[in-house]
């Protein structure tokens, strides 16, 4: 029976082709926009979460600046200062196993005559923070060393700095000026997907302050011990700091986060510009399923004497029901299936394009869930879009639909 009723719907869509196919047009947009978004923010959610791991669920940021994580990209525009008073501060609070300050500038940089500007991280150099630091994926020499205690003008390249700004590779032992110093190429860093990170040089924190003229900390980073919760830690940290620097709660010129803190912000902006953006295209869904419904009508204002046929050998109004919940059904599965294979094909090529501009890591989410949901979605804004046309079928009367 099942068979029947669909050969008879589609039997009803191939007579009206271009009617059908303009039909399914609203609902193809519709689908085509939520897929594409679906997978694009899932995707981004996915690298939030990879970067999460790099970085550790055990480390506390401590930036200048009342701005949270908004304000940790801008530490060199506020007022508020980080120094060695604050780091000696943070390293001391109970919990923290140690913690290290990072000087952060753009920098001029000159190779073989060409200048062009990159971000320049200053650290400090001792055993300490090199094993400190090997913990992060962004900080790992691949080729050449770690940076040492004596070394004054050496520095470690990212390894897309030179084919991506001077069109050429830096090897180790290459001399490259920062802010018309010139320095020794001592280590090339591990590529990490990053684009920030795969672009920056890493010099010795003294170097740093001063060819930058910098005294202070754009970012104090700290682990915590093992056994303590990162959160508790964090807000002992800003007691300490409110304390040393004269700052009422709730007006600090600092800010404290967590890892976890600075991901769950990020994700909760994604979540809303995802929701708001799946409203939109909502939106053209609730137009598909009008044009759907328009369409059904006209169908069957069209196969009114054939409907009346069809009750005068004994069809039932569920049967009558059922074909043309299932014809419009198939007319938005169509158009989900346009739409689908449309918003995987967009969400492929941003990938591609992100990729062509340094962020490798991303990658669109694209898995049978999503294609089904889709398709399934689509097919049920069908048969609801067509459930009024098609009990107004059903109920006709089949002496009337034969006259007609």
């Amino acid at each position: 029976m099942l068979q029947d009723y669909l050969k008879f719907a589609l039997s009803g869509i191939m007579h009206r082709s271009l009617r059908s196919y303009l039909t399914t047009i609203g609902i193809f947009v519709g689908i085509m926009a939520v897929v594409a978004l679906i997978s694009l923010g899932q995707g981004l959610q996915n690298v939030i979460d990879y970067q999460f791991k790099k970085i550790g669920s055990n480390r506390v940021l401590i930036s200048p600046g009342g701005g949270g994580v908004e304000q940790m990209a801008m530490s060199g525009y506020t007022a508020a200062k980080l120094d060695d008073s604050d780091l000696r501060i943070v390293r001391n609070v109970r919990g923290v196993e140690y913690a290290v300050g990072i000087v952060m500038a753009t920098g001029k940089i000159n190779i073989k005559g060409k200048t062009k500007f990159a971000p320049v991280l200053a650290l400090p150099t001792d055993a300490r923070t090199t094993d400190f630091l090997k913990e992060f994926d962004y900080f790992i020499v691949e080729q050449g060393r770690y940076l040492k205690e004596d070394d004054k003008f050496s520095a470690i390249v990212a390894p897309n700095l030179g084919i991506d700004l001077f069109d050429r590779e830096i090897e180790i032992g290459d001399k490259i000026f920062i802010e018309d110093r010139e320095f020794s190429v001592v280590g090339i860093q591990k590529k990490t997907g990053n684009p920030f990170h795969d672009m920056k040089i890493v010099i010795p924190l003294e170097t740093g302050e001063e060819i930058f003229n910098k005294t202070d900390y754009s970012l104090i980073s700290a682990r915590v011990k093992k056994g303590y919760e990162p959160a508790d830690v964090a807000d002992d940290i800003k007691k300490k700091l409110r304390r040393h620097r004269h700052v009422k709660e709730n007006e600090e010129d600092f800010s404290v986060e967590t890892a976890e803190n600075v991901v769950g912000v990020l994700k909760n902006v994604l979540g809303v510009v995802q929701i708001v953006l799946v409203g939109i295209a909502a939106i053209s869904l609730i137009v598909g399923g009008i044009g759907i419904m328009t369409t059904m009508y006209t169908s069957i204002l069209e196969r009114t004497r054939q409907i009346g046929i069809m009750k005068a050998i004994g069809a039932r109004n569920s049967d009558i029901l059922t074909i043309f919940l299932i014809e419009s059904g198939l007319l938005g599965l169509a158009g989900g299936i346009i739409g689908t294979l449309l918003g995987l094909a967009i969400s492929k090529s941003v990938e591609l394009i992100a990729a062509e501009y340094g962020l490798e890591i991303f990658r669109a989410y694209i898995s049978i869930e999503l294609i089904i949901g889709a398709l399934g979605f689509s097919f049920i804004v069908g048969c609801i879009s067509g459930f009024l046309p098609a009990r107004r079928a059903s109920k006709m009367n089949p002496v009337d639909a034969l006259r007609y």
